[in-house]
């Protein structure tokens, strides 16, 4: 299953008309270290996908995407993770498919961040973030 999300992944990164790249160590470290809590480095968009590394020092609160899927791939880190009211232990290598329309959120454990490489299809423009409200 994670191979096949990878492959998905790479398909989806690798059919744009984008410049191919690697990645190397300066975009796996954020630009400063002095974020309170979320840091995003954009490292890819085009009309069918966007890319990003994303750095989370505690947490992020509940939310989804009505327009995007999203494919995260655990770079470093350890975490609690909530998809779809199911809760369960993240770490690194694994790989986690979120449809749209999913209700999602994360906590981070231990002293260092969760570092993500999150793919989002289509295009990504900084919209299609729906927070949750907690329910009284």
């Amino acid at each position: 299953m994670k191979q096949t999300l990878v492959i998905l992944t790479l398909i989806t990164l690798l059919g744009t008309k984008a410049h191919a790249q690697f990645l190397s160590k300066s975009d796996l470290t954020p630009d400063s270290t002095t974020y309170p809590n979320i840091y995003v480095k954009k490292i890819h968009t085009d009309e069918r996908s966007s890319s990003f590394i994303i750095w989370v020092k505690q947490s992020v609160p509940p939310h989804k995407h009505v327009e995007h899927t999203e494919v995260v791939t655990v770079l470093s880190g350890k975490a609690i993770m909530t998809l779809g009211g199911q809760t369960r232990k993240i770490k690194k290598g694994d790989i986690i498919l979120i449809p749209l329309g999913t209700e999602h959120s994360v906590m981070t454990k231990g002293r260092k961040p969760l570092v993500v490489l999150s793919t989002q299809s289509p295009e990504f423009k900084g919209k299609d973030r729906i927070w949750i409200k907690p329910q009284r």
